[in-house]
C-alpha cells in the first residue's frame, strides 16, 4: 500500500481525531465546501435554464434564423411576398444542422368589441408550422389546425383574452388595413385556444391564425409567403448556421439571427454568465480558505507526528503528501454532502415548481433549472482540483518544522 495514503487512513480513522481540538475547524471546512458547491450548483442550473426558457419563448416567435427579402421594411408586417418555390424549401439540405424551415406572414390587425379593441399582429401559418414549442404554452382548448381548408380558427394570448374578455368559442371581428382604398378589410375569427408564454412583450401583440388569409387580403398568390423561419439543431451555433444559410440562398433575399433582430434580449440574458461566473469564483475562494486554515489547523496539531517522521527518514513532500490525502478525503467529503443536497434541491425545483419569480421581470413565473451531467461533473472536477491547489500553500508549513524541536515539544 501507499506510504502515504495508509498514514492519511490512520489519522482520519483515529477516534481521537474526531474528538480533536482540530475536529470543529475541520467540520467547518467540510460545511464551507458543502455550501460551496450547493450555491454554484444552484447558480449554474439555474442561470442557464433561464437562458433557455427565455430563448425558447423568443424562438417559438420568430424561429432560429429569419429568411426575408431584402428591403426597407423595419416593421413586423410582411409586404413584400417571397415564392415558396425556393430549392432550401421545404428541406434545407444545402446546410447541415438545420431540422425545420417554415413559411409565415404577417399582418397588423385591430380586434374589435362592443366596448374595446386592441392592436395586434395577427401571424399567419400553414400547414408546415411547427407547434411543438406553442404546445407548452397552450393553458386553454386546442391548437388550431390549418392542415385542411381555409378556417376562421385563430389561438390568442392569455394577455389578450383577459383584456377583451375572450373565452375559448367566442368570436369577434378583426379589422385589417386595405391597400386598395381606406375602407379596412373585416374579418370573425373564432377563439380555440388561448397560449401564454409568460413572455408579455410577444404575449400582447401575437395571434396565430391561418396563412391563406394573410395572402388573401394581400391579395398574393398561393404559394406567396412574407418570410421563412428556420430552426436548427443546436442554438450555440446559430452565428455560423447564419451565415452559412445566408450564402445558400437567392442574392436579394436576407438572414438574420434572432439574436439580431432581438439584441436587447439576449445581450440581457448574457449577463447572466458574468455573474454565475463571479458566485464560482467566490465561492471556491471562501471554499479555499475555510479548508486552509482546517489544514493550518490539522499540521500544527499534529506537530510531533510530523518531527518522527522526519526523523525516521521521511521527506518534506511525503509529509506533505500525507496531509493532502487527508484533505483530500474532507474535500471529497464536502462535495459529497454539497451534491446530495444541490441536487435534491434543484430536482425539487424542477418537477415542484417550489419557488416562483416574477413573469414581468424574469420573463418565466417559476425559476427553470437546467441539469445536464457535464457541468456537474466539471464544477466538482474544478472544485476539487482549484481546492488542492490551495492547499499546497500552507502545507509548506511542514519543511519548516524541526524534527528536534518537534519531538523536545511532545
Amino acid at each position: 500500500m501507499n506510504f502515504e495514503l495508509f498514514i492519511a487512513k490512520r489519522i482520519i480513522g483515529n477516534k481521537t481525531y474526531k474528538s480533536s481540538v482540530s475536529a470543529p475547524i475541520i467540520k467547518i471546512g467540510i460545511a464551507a465546501i458543502a455550501i460551496g458547491i450547493i450555491v454554484m450548483l444552484i447558480a449554474i442550473a439555474t442561470g442557464l435554464g433561464l437562458q433557455q426558457k427565455i430563448r425558447d419563448k423568443v424562438v417559438a416567435f420568430n424561429g432560429h434564423i429569419e429568411i426575408t427579402n431584402y428591403d426597407t421594411n423595419s416593421s413586423d408586417e410582411s409586404q413584400v411576398p417571397i415564392s415558396r418555390n425556393q430549392k432550401f424549401y421545404p428541406n434545407f439540405t444545402e446546410v447541415e444542422g438545420i431540422k425545420h424551415i417554415q413559411g409565415v406572414a404577417q399582418k397588423f390587425a385591430i380586434i374589435r368589441t362592443e366596448t374595446d379593441f386592441e392592436g395586434v399582429i395577427v401571424k399567419g401559418v400553414g400547414a408546415d408550422y411547427n407547434w411543438n414549442y406553442f404546445k407548452e404554452f397552450l393553458i386553454d382548448g386546442r391548437l388550431p389546425d390549418y392542415t385542411q381548408k381555409r378556417n376562421e380558427e385563430i389561438l390568442i394570448s392569455k394577455y389578450l383574452a383577459n383584456r377583451l374578455g375572450f373565452k375559448i368559442g367566442d368570436t369577434f371581428q378583426t379589422l385589417f388595413g386595405n391597400p386598395l382604398n381606406d375602407r379596412p378589410r373585416i374579418l370573425n375569427y373564432e377563439v380555440v385556444g388561448i397560449y401564454n408564454s409568460g413572455f408579455q412583450e410577444l404575449d400582447e401583440k401575437f395571434c396565430i391564425a391561418d396563412l391563406r388569409h394573410i395572402q388573401r387580403l394581400n391579395k398574393w398568390e398561393d404559394d406567396q409567403i412574407g418570410s421563412f423561419e428556420v430552426f436548427i439543431d443546436d442554438f450555440s451555433q446559430i452565428d455560423e448556421k447564419t451565415l452559412e444559410v445566408y450564402k445558400a440562398i437567392p442574392s436579394l433575399m436576407n438572414a438574420t439571427s434572432i439574436t439580431r433582430k432581438h439584441y436587447a434580449i439576449f445581450e440581457w440574458i448574457k449577463i447572466f454568465d458574468n455573474n454565475t461566473y463571479g458566485i464560482i469564483a467566490i465561492m471556491i475562494i471562501v471554499a479555499g480558505i475555510n479548508m486552509i486554515t482546517a489544514l493550518l489547523v490539522l499540521i500544527l496539531e499534529r506537530t510531533s507526528m510530523i518531527g518522527i517522521l522526519k526523523a525516521l527518514g521521511s521527506s518534506n513532500w511525503t509529509i506533505r503528501k500525507v496531509f493532502l490525502y487527508n484533505a483530500s478525503y474532507l474535500v471529497g467529503l464536502g462535495l459529497l454532502w454539497g451534491n446530495i443536497i444541490g441536487l435534491g434541491l434543484l430536482f425539487a425545483q424542477k418537477y415542484f415548481k417550489l419557488f416562483p419569480l416574477n413573469p414581468d421581470t424574469y420573463y418565466v413565473s417559476t425559476a427553470p433549472v437546467y441539469i445536464s451531467w457535464d457541468y456537474i461533473v466539471m464544477l466538482n472536477i474544478g472544485t476539487f482540483v482549484a481546492c488542492l491547489l490551495m492547499l499546497l500553500i500552507p502545507s509548506v508549513i511542514i519543511s519548516k518544522i524541526s524534527p528536534v524541536k518537534a519531538i523536545r515539544f511532545d
